[in-house]
C-alpha cells in the first residue's frame, strides 16, 4: 500500500475549510495520528515522518499526518491561524481518522489533543521557537547590511504580525507562541538519544534518517498496547 493523501473537515477562521492529512489506512485497530513539528521544523522534518509511517504500516499501525491549517496544501491563510485554532483542528482530525493514539513532535506537542495517549518527541516550549526564528531574521539582516533586533521585532509582531523563517505569523500566533508550553499529560516522552543521530530540524535543509525512523517506529509498536 502507498501513502495517500486523505482529507478531513475543518472550520477555518473564513468557515468551513477541507484539509489534507497523509495516511496509512488499512482499517486497522491500532490508529496513530502524527502532530509535525511547527513551521520550519515541520518542512525539515516530513520526509523523515513519511519513512516512519510506511514503517509503522509494516508494523500493523494505521498512521495519519494532517497538515496543520495554513500550511502545505491547505488553502487556509497562513497569518489567520493561532495556537487554539490548530488544537481545535488537531482534535478534529484525530475523531475524523477515529485515532486511538498521539505522536507529537516538537512543537506539535503545543498543540496536539493530549486526551489521547501517546508519545512526544522531544517537546519544546513556543518561547523557544519564537526565540530561535527571531535571532535567524536578526543575523540575517545583520548579513545584508540592515539592523534590526529582536525586541523590536518582537513588539511589531505582538501588534500587527511579523514574517519570520518565511512565514508571515499573525499577532495571535506570536502571543500565543510567547507562552505556550507543551501539553503533555502522561504522555511517553522520547528524547533524541533513543533514537540515534543528529535532530533533523536543526539541519539547515530537509533531510531524512532512515535509521531514526525505523527506532521511532520500532518504539510506537512495542508500547503501542502497553
Amino acid at each position: 500500500m502507498r501513502l495517500l493523501i486523505d482529507s478531513w473537515p475543518c472550520p477555518g477562521p473564513t468557515g468551513q475549510s477541507v484539509e489534507f492529512a497523509l495516511s496509512f489506512d488499512r482499517g486497522r485497530d491500532r490508529r496513530l495520528l502524527i502532530v509535525p513539528p511547527l513551521l520550519e521544523e515541520m518542512n525539515r522534518t516530513r520526509r523523515m515522518l513519511a519513512t516512519t509511517m510506511r514503517e509503522l504500516d509494516a508494523r500493523g499501525i494505521d498512521s495519519f499526518l494532517p497538515d496543520l491549517p495554513g500550511t502545505n496544501e491547505s488553502l487556509q491563510s497562513f497569518s489567520a491561524q493561532s495556537l487554539h485554532g490548530w488544537r481545535t483542528a488537531m482534535a478534529l482530525a484525530a475523531r475524523h481518522f477515529a485515532a486511538n493514539r498521539v505522536l507529537a513532535l516538537r512543537g506539535g506537542a503545543l498543540v496536539f489533543p493530549n486526551t489521547l495517549p501517546g508519545w512526544v518527541l522531544e517537546p519544546v516550549m513556543g518561547a523557544t521557537l519564537l526565540r530561535r526564528m527571531l535571532r535567524t531574521r536578526v543575523l540575517a539582516s545583520r548579513e545584508a547590511g540592515r539592523h534590526e533586533d529582536s525586541a523590536t521585532l518582537l513588539a511589531q509582531g505582538r501588534e500587527e504580525g511579523i514574517e519570520l523563517a518565511g512565514y508571515y505569523l499573525g499577532p495571535a500566533l506570536v502571543a500565543g507562541l510567547e507562552s505556550a508550553r507543551p501539553l503533555d499529560e502522561g504522555q511517553r516522552e522520547i528524547r533524541m538519544t533513543e533514537l540515534g543521530g543528529s535532530a533533523l530540524w536543526l539541519r539547515a535543509e530537509p533531510g531524512e534518517d532512515a535509521a531514526q525512523s525505523v527506532r521511532l517506529a520500532q518504539i510506537v509498536a512495542e508500547e503501542f498496547d502497553a
